[in-house]
């Protein structure tokens, strides 16, 4: 995915195991396979029924990760997090998961999300006389349960997860059980599989795959699973509302061999090529996907549209995350090192050229001058999702208003700006009839914040997106 170049990133992956006596190595092959939500730190927590150990650092999984590390990571129970920072900011203290002992027992957390009342949280739990340690929001959580007191863990969490707005999926985990939860909209995706007697749960359905996991099933808004020696046990801390899963999650996040809602990525994809298509036809004579979230969505337009998909653009995967930096310079620069125009395809050709969403520009108009250079006579670019005009609050970087083009420009305005013969978007009703395949569109539908401005949940006057600027 190119997220790293258009400062499109999500927060985080989580990842867990318990009842397996490899269960620290199941969650690593678990968190690789969801390494692509966060490359900036990852971390593993295991339990041996008596202690919790923790091992994390800043950097990829394979980084963090040694051989001699992992050897030291013996339980039967783990919980594991790969973090791309947005709330919190970077730096080794909030890299996930978080543990805090206690004279009695222990706890870590990790968390994929962003809680929107976070910072009032943090100031009523300071003027109570908490010291928090670390800027991540998690730690907020952790606090909110140890001051619940007398309670048994599950009711703590119950409580305190009634306390907390926004997006989140939660791993809990102590030396005798594991924690999940989500939240109240199902914001944030997250399931639940079996491997024998063990229980497997992860942000992400491909990572049952890579560990030979079975799905069972996905975690539902509000719902608060306890799992233990004894079994697993569902609860509920909020009232059954309509999910609203982050539609940017089909666009543009999970990976295509993931479901969500049981739905295929890679399915929906290509229907919002297809949708695209026919929204917004135009006479070409080849389809090319920007690598590697666009080439669903290219080959449904393709098959719609009857215009031949070719592989106009390769990209380079052996771009350390040395060029990935966030300047507007080096984002130009980024976009050179990773992709490369096919000349042999392009060349005297008029190009329809595929992508899932435009942030702030760069990286089409880049894109654009690349074909126009290898030769392509025409270029005209075609987004599989509506126009992102409102910053996310939910954990996902987007920039403040300022920076997202598409909340301060026209579309003839944005087609200038990146140089391209024609552009257009997918359109809201068809994004959504595109994911929840037609009549179901109606009775489902995912948070559509950053395109419409209508936030599923109350955004408080305090919130402050951490990438924005006041």
């Amino acid at each position: 995915m190119l997220g790293e170049i258009k400062g499109l990133n999500e927060e985080c992956g989580i990842f867990g195991v318990w009842g397996h006596e490899d269960a620290a190595q199941l969650t690593y092959y678990g968190l690789h396979a969801l390494q692509h939500r966060g490359q900036e730190g990852a971390g593993i927590v295991v339990s041996d029924g008596n202690e919790l150990k923790l091992a994390k650092g800043l950097g990829l999984i394979s980084e963090v990760f040694q051989q001699e590390r992992m050897a030291d990571l013996d339980g039967h129970a783990a919980i594991g997090h790969v973090r791309y920072a947005t709330q919190g900011g970077g730096g080794y203290e909030n890299v996930q998961p978080l543990v805090f002992r206690s004279q009695k027992s222990s706890m870590a957390l990790a968390h994929n999300g962003n809680l929107v009342n976070a910072q009032a949280l943090k100031h009523q739990l300071e003027a109570q006389g908490s010291i928090l340690q670390t800027t991540s929001d998690t730690e907020v959580v952790a606090h909110l349960i140890k001051r619940s007191g007398h309670l048994e863990m599950d009711e703590a969490l119950m409580q305190a997860f009634s306390m907390i707005k926004g997006a989140y999926g939660f791993l809990v985990m102590t030396e005798d059980h594991l924690y999940i939860a989500l939240d109240p909209r199902g914001l944030r995706p997250l399931s639940i599989g079996k491997m024998g007697g063990a229980y497997v749960v992860s942000s992400e359905t491909c990572a049952f795959d890579v560990v030979g996991a079975e799905y069972l099933r996905e975690v539902q808004p509000g719902e608060l699973l306890i799992i233990g020696d004894d079994g697993i046990q569902a609860k509920r801390f909020s009232a059954p509302i309509q999910r609203t899963l982050c539609s940017m999650e089909h666009v543009y996040f999970s990976r295509p061999d993931s479901n969500l809602d049981g739905k295929n990525v890679h399915a929906s994809r290509k229907r919002m090529g297809k949708a695209l298509a026919e929204e917004a036809p135009v006479e070409a004579d080849v389809v090319t996907g920007v690598p590697d979230s666009s080439i669903s969505a290219a080959i449904g337009f393709a098959e719609e549209s009857g215009i031949p998909y070719e592989l106009g653009m390769i990209k380079n995967r052996y771009v350390g995350r040395t060029f990935i930096q966030p300047s507007q310079e080096l984002r130009e620069q980024g976009v050179k090192m990773k992709l490369s125009a096919v000349r042999g395809i392009v060349e005297g050709k008029r190009v329809v050229m595929v992508d899932d969403s435009i942030v702030r520009g760069t990286t089409s108009r880049r894109i654009v001058r690349m074909l126009k250079e290898a030769g392509a006579t025409e270029v005209h670019v075609r987004i599989a999702s509506p126009p992102i005009k409102n910053p996310c609050y939910y954990g996902i970087d987007t920039s403040n208003s300022g920076e997202l083009i598409a909340a301060n420009h026209s579309l003839e305005e944005m087609q200038e700006i990146i140089g391209a013969d024609s552009l257009a978007f997918l359109s809201v009703d068809g994004l959504n009839e595109a994911i929840y395949e037609g009549e179901e569109s109606l009775e489902h539908g995912g948070c559509t914040a950053c395109f419409t401005g209508n936030y599923p949940t109350e955004i408080y006057p305090n919130t402050l997106h951490p990438y924005a600027k006041a």
